[in-house]
């Protein structure tokens, strides 16, 4: 059964309703950057880890089972998305998630999966 219109017509009012209100093209493309990290097992893996609280690099890397290089290889992609921050104390880097609403559409998800 097919599941299209069966005749092409555009809708010009709800084309330019829902274009005026669409975030810019370079928005789109940073949003879905953004969105690839919560596709990926690994990352999706370390934020929801982050989400109990902050970590260590090393802890991370071993909740993870991923090598340090590994596990920092991939905590720089979640900084350069702004999705972790950390500190430094001594000779220990410690992460947590960038915001409060990062912590809560990692529980959106979570829900979803219910």
């Amino acid at each position: 059964m097919r599941k299209m219109c069966e005749e092409f017509c555009i809708h010009e009012e709800n084309v330019h309703r829902v274009r005026d209100n669409l975030p810019k093209e370079d928005e789109i493309k940073e949003i879905s950057n953004i969105m690839n990290s919560f596709g990926d097992p690994t990352r999706l893996k370390i934020l929801l880890s982050l989400k109990e609280g902050e970590l260590c690099s090393c802890d991370i890397s071993e909740i993870s089972k991923i090598s340090i290089s590994a596990t920092s290889h991939q905590l720089r992609l979640l900084r350069d998305r702004k999705l972790v921050k950390y500190r430094k104390e001594g000779k220990f880097v410690y992460y947590e998630l960038y915001d409060e609403k990062i912590k809560k559409f990692l529980e959106v998800i979570l829900e979803l999966n219910k």
